[in-house]
């Protein structure tokens, strides 16, 4: 292709709204242009590679046994009242009417309709397994979209789901998808790491992302490297660093800490260490009537250590949690423990309340807390002596760098990642609210088990820049690159030399296959070479007529420091060799 018959357009400045270096390298190379808040047109260069990521993923798809298909956009909002997702899911879902006053949906993902789908196709075990796949456009209303494409509300995701007869035959079908996302994400060049995942709105029994390691990631990645242990930071178990409650040295003593409403200003102020001190987080959960109103509030209190933060997704897994809670309110607070927040602690609360205990916190002793009431905390604190024992003992706080690793085998590393797959095992989540069975050898109706995998497509393209670039701009893997290679003639309208060399390098490599741009805008040099750097076109050849009279080219990788001189017959030759895909 010619850059004159295509579209080129780079900007020398960002916009002033574009937070993070790949929205501010896709807005400024011409990838994208934005419409609305989380929503952008995909300019001719961002199609370029959109396709690309598409063709990847549907070779690996088909390999892996499943079939294409194509699934509305707009659902019914009835088949969401059935699975019960309706109202579940949140202010994320974009609901609305028709004319008729009938209410649908704008689809974030389509676990209800392939479900339909299958309820009515697959009616025998002899139809089973069966996967189907679609690479459609999804909205998200997300309340506050940031971040270019990897925040936004409306995007391309590949999204695919599999019917199976039993768990076990789930699991394989699960291994075979995980497989096709490991090779999905080997071929576009990136750098990642498939960790175990909490399940979220999704559902289902199990899961794990597939994280492209960035240091603008937002998601934490937990790892051992002294083995093969990975998970989300959510999801990451987090060993009881006592491995056993020592015997009380101190006794229970009121301490003044004045104007001190922090573990780490209460420490400071004691002269102690901060994992002498214990945190404490108010929570509340409601039990509604009929009618749908609160007829009992129980409030809970969560104790972590001082120097640890609490995961809000293993809380919500402790038991009389499970079903939803909220922090309580300043109200709630005084109401149970006599005092505002800040000196708040286990022992003596005025009224009861649910204390659930972090694995950590269970074994210590002589720890530090709040005394429910302002200005002081108490010292010398021991379980049993001076508080009852925990109501529950649980895992509920987030892994810190140099924890035990689980799995017995090192301690544990953090980094940052971004999700761009994800792959779930839902069991009978959706089969059983919507009733998707088959008949097995004997006649009789079966739930089928079920599981989903997606990928975001266009949200790849901006953790894949967040991966790789520079203080130039973009540069992208051979497998996702808009072009693979971009002849740059220097004096093309002017040399007769130039523009023969140039024309026949490019229909060369263009009849090998190659996924070449000829660059014949008659731009200056210096603004052209920038561009293509912007761009991130993995490989640049500059032809001149200084380099022709000696029989050479220049070579340079988007990578490279500097170019090399190629013989001009041998240059497509030696391209191709440096080609990745």
């Amino acid at each position: 292709m010619k850059a004159s018959q295509f579209f080129v357009s780079t900007l020398k400045e960002a916009p002033s709204d574009a937070e993070v270096v790949s929205h501010q390298l896709m807005m400024r190379a011409g990838f994208i242009k934005r419409l609305g808040a989380g929503i952008y047109s995909y300019m001719p260069m961002g199609l370029r590679v959109i396709r690309k990521v598409e063709a990847i993923i549907r070779e690996e798809m088909n390999r892996a046994g499943a079939v294409e298909l194509l699934m509305p956009v707009v659902q019914p909002a009835e088949l969401w009242q059935e699975s019960g997702r309706f109202q579940a899911y949140g202010p994320e879902l974009l609901r609305m009417k028709d004319r008729h006053d009938r209410d649908f949906i704008i689809q974030p993902t389509s676990e209800e309709v392939i479900t339909d789908i299958a309820r009515q196709e697959l009616r025998s075990y002899r139809q089973l397994p069966r996967s189907f796949y679609h690479i459609q456009t999804k909205f998200r209303d997300e309340r506050r979209p940031r971040f270019g494409v990897m925040r936004g509300r409306e995007f391309t995701m590949k999204d695919a789901y599999s019917f199976d007869r039993d768990a076990q035959a789930a699991d394989t079908s699960y291994q075979a998808m995980y497989a096709a996302y490991v090779r999905i994400f080997e071929r576009m060049g990136l750098t990642f790491r498939a960790v175990a995942a909490d399940t979220g709105a999704i559902g289902g029994d199990r899961s794990h992302e597939f994280q492209v390691i960035a240091d603008t990631g937002e998601d934490a990645i937990v790892y051992c490297p002294q083995s093969d242990y990975a998970a989300n930071i959510e999801l990451a178990e987090a060993l009881p660093l006592l491995p056993q409650r020592a015997a009380p040295a101190k006794t229970l003593a009121k301490t003044p800490t004045p104007g001190k409403a922090t573990c780490e200003e209460v420490a400071e102020l004691l002269g102690v260490p901060l994992a002498t001190t214990v945190k404490s987080l108010v929570l509340a959960t409601d039990e509604k009537d009929a009618a749908g109103d609160v007829s009992k509030t129980t409030v809970w209190l969560l104790l972590v250590r001082g120097d640890h933060a609490l995961n809000e997704v293993k809380a919500g897994k402790v038991a009389g949690l499970k079903d939803g809670y909220r922090f309580a309110t300043v109200a709630e607070i005084e109401d149970h423990f006599g005092c505002k927040p800040g000196y708040l602690g286990p022992v003596a609360t005025r009224k009861p309340v649910k204390v659930v205990a972090d694995r950590t916190v269970a074994n210590m002793s002589d720890f530090i807390c709040g005394a429910n009431e302002a200005g002081f905390h108490l010292t010398g604190v021991n379980w049993g002596s001076d508080l009852p024992e925990p109501d529950a003992i649980a895992d509920i706080r987030n892994v810190l760098e140099g924890d035990p690793s689980p799995d017995g085998r090192g301690t544990l590393a953090i980094q940052r990642g971004i999700e761009v797959g994800h792959v779930f095992f839902l069991g009978t989540k959706y089969s059983k609210s919507m009733n998707a069975t088959y008949l097995d050898e004997s006649g009789k109706p079966q739930l089928m088990q079920m599981g989903c995998y997606g990928i975001g497509v266009t949200r790849i393209l901006g953790a894949a820049i967040e991966q790789n670039h520079d203080e130039r701009g973009i540069i992208w893997p051979d497998a996702l690159a808009p072009f693979t290679v971009v002849v740059c003639p220097i004096g093309y309208e002017r040399s007769a030399a130039v523009k023969e060399a140039a024309d026949r390098l490019h229909d060369e490599l263009q009849a090998q296959g190659v996924d070449v741009v000829l660059d014949d805008r008659g731009e200056r040099p210096g603004a052209m070479f920038a561009d293509w750097e912007l761009i991130g076109v993995p490989h640049r050849v500059v032809i001149s007529d200084r380099g022709l009279k000696e029989g050479k080219v220049e070579y340079q990788g988007r990578r490279d420091a500097q170019a090399a001189a190629v013989a001009a017959n041998e240059v497509a030759s030696f391209v191709k060799s440096k080609l990745l895909v």
